[in-house]
């Protein structure tokens, strides 16, 4: 009990000092979290309450193990602040900021991170600098005192950049970023890279020693002027002599970098130096002459240089034959020879390929030879005899019938108008087996063909030519190649397959070719006769072959059996199933001639007592005996008749017997029927009266028009079944007052009152109420 009262005088005692809290209004928190039931004071040990969650600094490193009260010196805690500087003093006076962690952890105040420090303010540690003492740039280091250098090279190396006189950085203006000559990765002031890209320094420009080029220490006083260097060797250069000839100071205008000055390349585009001039391209003197005088002067035409050979040369003999002082029109610069002379307007080939110009040029002056081939072949022209040109009156122009093929041969006269192909070919060269003497001149010579092959024509027996009265064209049947093999058109009765003979005596057993017939029968006749299966002069076929048969064979035969396909079941190849005679004509296309059997045979159903057809195709198709379509449309069997054994119909083998009434078949229904009773009630035995083939139900009685509405009106939805009504199982009476409302009689016969001939009875209520209505 004592204990109790305890707890409960902590508890009030916890709520008067929670109004009255000496940590002031911002500390809200239970403080059964720092203090316990027996004392204000804070067990360090057992405290609960968790810094790093309930406020916004966390107790970390050295900051975890020391005592409250070191930085909460007062009871209101929330008057500490979370700053760094608010606990710690400040002793690097200012010089990098307020804020500790920049430098420094929690767990001491050594400092880890210099190099990222330095990073971060844009100056990394890097070559020389990674092995610096601090207080080689941070002077003040010794204070700790960290105050911000500067990150330009100048801050700390202004006065190596004063002292510096190889070369003298102040005099030559350099730039105070150490950087673009020196790398910031290396640990000595050597040359790092320069850019000199403004002069570049390569093959013979590379060189080490700036004081080759700058000879004072001022560097930007130096010229990049080639002849700023070079004054002396311009001077001294005499193959050519650079100051006579005038040259350009510019020495790229002809050299480049290499040393020693070799290879020049002096700009001689105006005269490009090629061949035979590229040879002395070396020897300037050669062809600049001094009495040019400067270079400049020297002609650049052929004959400036060339007169002199121009001149000597006799063969030919330029200045006599009046050639062009050009020499490029015959020659090359390569060499004088071989000389290649514009003969376009007389093509120097094959035969006129000819290396002596004598030969044809037979005076000194070129220019008088003519170009007309009798000028040099008059002799060749007049010794011709095969054929005799003068007797034949050639012209004397060679090209008409000659190339430039050495030899003559082969000519080539245009005897276009009658080509020379095939074997006329093969004596192009004999032209008298064609012009022969006694035609006289050659274009008296017959272009027809019976001009040279009438012997041929009149001695042919096979076939006799002039007997079959064969036209002389002999290009009807021949062709220029050979007499054989020949191609009489024979389109009028083509030689195809069965028929392609090459032994025309086979079909034209006369002489007279044009007196074979045509017709199948003239050949075949006793193929005709002889053919028994089937017998084609008793069947009256046809003596015409290609009514049935193709020039492929006399198999497979094709009759036209369209007016009795062949199709499904009789697809038959033996035609004895069908036509049993000789005479196929005899074949009747009766179904019954060939299924009278099968007809007769059937007793499912027997189509005899049935009195079906005889026609097959009224219920049967050529693809087999089943499926049967029967045409059962006089009576359609849908829904409850679509039945596919008839013999549920039709009980006996005679078909038609069976009757399309309802009834015939439906009696057993229609007698057991009880709900209604349809024999009591009288109703009809044609079922379709009120049912349809879909079912017995539901049916469709007619009751609103006929007798009494109760599919319409008031008494729609009044009962359930007939017998509500009908209460006897004879459907011809009926009962209102049993089914009624009006069923108590009291109340109908007061409803009723006054009313003449009211009688509380079914009968008379019909007779009053026949529609149903009050």
């Amino acid at each position: 009990m004592y204990r109790l009262s305890s707890i409960i005088l902590v508890v009030f005692a916890s709520m008067q000092l929670l109004a009255q809290s000496p940590h002031g209004k911002e500390l809200t928190v239970d403080c059964a979290q720092c203090h316990t039931s027996e004392s204000w004071n804070v067990n360090i040990q057992t405290l609960k309450f968790n810094h790093n969650e309930l406020t916004d600094f966390n107790l970390e490193g050295t900051h975890s193990e020391i005592n409250c009260k070191e930085c909460h010196t007062t009871l209101i805690f929330e008057e500490v602040q979370n700053q760094c500087i608010s606990c710690h003093t400040d002793m690097h006076s200012a010089s990098v900021g307020n804020d500790c962690a920049r430098c420094h952890t929690a767990q001491n105040w050594n400092v880890d991170n210099i190099p990222e420090l330095h990073e971060q303010n844009g100056f990394p540690l890097i070559g020389a600098h990674t092995s610096l003492n601090c207080v080689e740039c941070h002077t003040s280091e010794t204070n700790l005192r960290f105050d911000k250098l500067g990150n330009e090279c100048v801050n700390c190396h202004q006065s190596d950049f004063n002292e510096t006189i190889n070369p003298n950085h102040t005099i030559a203006d350099f730039s105070l970023n150490c950087t673009e000559c020196h790398s910031a990765f290396d640990t000595t002031w050597s040359l790092g890279d320069f850019n000199h890209d403004k002069f570049p320094l390569t093959l013979g420009h590379d060189i080490q020693e700036c004081k080759q080029c700058h000879k004072t220490n001022n560097f930007s006083d130096t010229s990049p002027e080639c002849i700023t260097c070079h004054q002396n060797d311009f001077n001294n250069s005499e193959i050519p002599n650079h100051t006579n000839a005038q040259f350009s100071t510019d020495c790229i205008t002809c050299h480049t970098t290499n040393p020693d000055w070799t290879p020049a390349n002096w700009n001689h585009d105006f005269y490009a130096l090629n061949g035979a001039h590229a040879e002395i391209s070396d020897d300037c003197v050669a062809c600049h002459k001094p009495k040019y005088g400067t270079y400049d002067n020297t002609p650049t035409d052929c004959v400036g240089c060339h007169l002199e050979d121009f001149n000597s040369t006799t063969e030919p003999n330029h200045s006599a034959s009046n050639f062009s002082t050009d020499c490029t029109y015959c020659h090359t610069e390569n060499s004088w020879t071989p000389s290649t002379f514009n003969h376009d307007s007389f093509p120097l080939t094959l035969g006129h390929d000819i290396d002596g110009c004598t030969q044809c040029h037979t005076t000194s002056n070129y220019a008088d030879a003519s170009p007309e081939c009798v000028s040099c072949h008059l002799n060749d022209f007049n010794n011709s005899e095969i054929p005799n040109h003068t007797n034949a009156q050639f012209s004397t122009d060679c090209i008409t019938c000659h190339t430039t093929n050495p030899d003559w041969t082969p000519a080539n006269w245009n005897h276009d108008f009658y080509a020379l192909n095939g074997a006329h070919a093969e004596i192009s060269d004999d032209c008298v087996a064609c012009h022969k003497p006694k035609y006289g001149t050659y274009d008296n010579t017959p272009t027809d063909c019976v001009g040279c092959h009438l012997e041929d024509f009149n001695s042919t027996t096979e076939p006799n030519h002039s007997a079959s009265n064969f036209s002389t064209d002999c290009t009807y049947c021949h062709t220029e190649n050979s007499w054989t093999p020949s191609t009489f058109n024979h389109d009028s009765f083509p030689l195809t397959l069965g028929h392609d003979i090459d032994d025309c005596t086979q079909c034209h057993t006369t002489s007279n070719y044009s007196d074979t017939s045509s017709e199948c029968v003239s050949c075949h006749l006793n193929d005709f006769n002889t053919t028994s299966d089937p017998d084609h002069q008793n069947a009256g076929f046809s003596t015409e072959c290609n009514a049935c048969h193709t020039t492929g064979g006399w198999t497979p035969a094709t009759f036209d059996h369209d007016f009795f396909p062949l199709t499904l079941g009789h697809d038959i190849n033996d035609c004895k199933q069908c036509h049993t005679t000789s005479n196929y004509a005899d074949a009747s296309s009766e179904c019954v001639s060939c299924h009278l059997n099968d007809f007769n045979t059937t007793s499912d159903p027997d189509h005899q007592s049935a009195g079906f057809s005889t026609e097959c195709t009224a219920c049967h198709t050529t693809g087999g005996w089943t499926p049967a379509t029967f045409d059962h449309d006089f009576f359609p069997l849908t829904l409850g008749h679509d039945i596919n054994d008839c013999k549920q119909c039709h009980i006996t083998n005679n078909y038609a017997d069976a009757s399309p009434e309802c009834v015939s078949c439906h009696l057993n229904d229609f007698n057991t029927t009880s709900d209604p009773d349809h024999q009591s009630a009288g109703f009809s035995t044609e079922c379709n009266a009120c049912h349809t083939t879909g079912g017995w139900t539901p049916a469709t009685f007619d009751h609103d028009s006929q007798y009494f509405p109760i599919y319409s009106g008031k008494h729609q939805g009044e009962w359930d079944k007939c017998t509500d009504c009908h209460t006897t199982n004879n459907y011809a009476t009926f009962s209102c007052i049993d089914c009624h409302e009006h069923s108590n009689k009291a109340e109908v016969d007061s409803d009723h009152r006054g009313e003449n001939g009211y009688v509380y009875e079914s009968n008379a209520c019909y007779r009053c109420h026949p529609d149903g209505r009050d």
